[in-house]
């Protein structure tokens, strides 16, 4: 049934939300959340932080392959990211 309907397994996306303070001690907060919780987001921009959101897919790594003669192919990855300064 699955193969019929072309169904693909969602993986949870996980985010990292950093917040960067604009003081003296330039502290950076970093949480690994499941959700955005944009009220937070706005209370520290509104205190002068800035707000960077980026999502964090599971990483898988590869074994290096070996050299091959002839041109690359590159790989390219789409990432999704958002800064904010200001509300």
């Amino acid at each position: 049934m699955r193969k019929m309907l072309n169904i693909k397994k969602i993986k949870p996306r996980n985010f990292q939300v950093l917040f960067l303070r604009n003081d003296d001690s330039q502290d950076i907060e970093v949480h690994e959340v499941k959700e955005v919780d944009f009220l937070t987001i706005q209370e520290r921009l509104e205190h002068g932080e800035s707000v960077f959101i980026t999502s964090k897919n599971s990483q898988k790594l590869n074994p290096p392959k070996p050299k091959s003669r002839g041109p690359r192919s590159m790989k390219t990855k789409l990432v999704t990211a958002f800064y904010f300064d200001h509300v």
